[in-house]
């Protein structure tokens, strides 16, 4: 696979005050619990929740133009969930995903889309090629200083960048209830990771103007799916099998008792953050011409 041009830095320092540096411990829990999909990509793939069509709709609306026929890159794709959506609404689609486990997993599902492997970081994809980039619960995984300016690069003038995340409805008193248990159980607040997003955290350059939809939506689903989402997330892929299986086995209690028939009804609610990029090329952002593939890759799979 051929690399990207050098990523710009940004033009102007950011308003608001930027968040301070991790810690090297910090960085490497961030990069474990990264990279700790790719161990549970089959389990991922079973669990996790797809979105409702009310969100391809807003990003049809606030993008300016339909998914039909648009070029999509879903950047931090997984196992195709979303790029599954967006296919279906007929945009054509490249998937770009970082891990070996995730992306093995997406060619034997989604083997009518086109994958290479490459980060949100440094996008392996031509300057100017797409109308649209999509990260779905990706974004939280990059680091926006060099993402931002990778998304302009690739972006067509007038194309837009959408970030979205399914979060806990936390206003349902048996989802609040587990999530305070997940807290407790791991000394971690992961529904607030999600629900806390905005416009700063994603955008700590300030070159972007996001708005924000929130979508509320539900399934049902029996209770080992229910228990095979939650605990395909990183906080327990990391935690060790012993530690995460004894919260498991004590969920699975709490959620009978909630939901005696085994059927467990999810509510989620949406975050969609959505920005559009000026119509008018501008110098300050294009980086040097890039030999990347543009949009569709070859028809070779990648070997990287």
């Amino acid at each position: 696979m051929t690399t990207p041009g050098p990523v710009p830095p940004p033009t102007h320092t950011p308003t608001h005050a930027a968040a301070p540096a991790p810690t090297p411990a910090r960085a490497t829990t961030h990069t474990a619990r990264a990279h700790s999909f790719n161990a549970a990509a089959a389990q991922y793939a079973a669990g996790r929740p797809s979105y409702p069509p009310a969100l391809f709709d807003a990003i049809g609306e606030l993008a300016g133009r339909p998914l039909a026929g648009a070029r999509v890159a879903d950047i931090g794709a997984g196992t195709g969930i979303a790029t599954a959506r967006l296919h279906a609404r007929g945009a054509d689609v490249i998937a770009v995903e970082p891990g070996a486990g995730m992306a093995a997993e997406f060619r034997r599902t989604r083997a009518d889309v086109p994958i290479v492997r490459g980060s949100g970081n440094a996008l392996p994809l031509a300057d100017h090629c797409a109308d649209l980039l999509t990260y779905a619960q990706a974004w939280h995984w990059t680091d926006p200083a060099r993402a931002v300016p990778e998304a302009l690069r690739v972006l067509r003038p007038g194309g837009a960048l959408a970030l979205w995340w399914n979060t806990d409805a936390l206003d349902v008193p048996w989802i609040a209830a587990s999530a305070a248990r997940v807290q407790r159980h791991f000394g971690l607040d992961i529904a607030a990771e999600k629900r806390d997003v905005d416009a700063g955290a994603a955008d700590p350059t300030g070159r972007l103007r996001f708005t924000r939809r929130e979508i509320r939506w539900s399934r049902r689903v029996p209770l080992e799916t229910h228990l095979a989402n939650i605990g395909s997330h990183s906080i327990f892929l990391t935690h060790g099998e012993e530690h995460s299986a004894a919260f498991l086995a004590e969920e699975r209690r709490h959620l009978l008792a909630t939901f005696p028939d085994g059927a467990v009804e999810e509510t989620y609610d949406v975050v969609l953050l959505l920005a559009t990029t000026p119509t008018a090329s501008t110098a300050s952002t294009a980086s040097t011409a890039s030999t990347a593939p543009t949009i569709p890759p070859p028809p070779h799979p990648p070997t990287a």
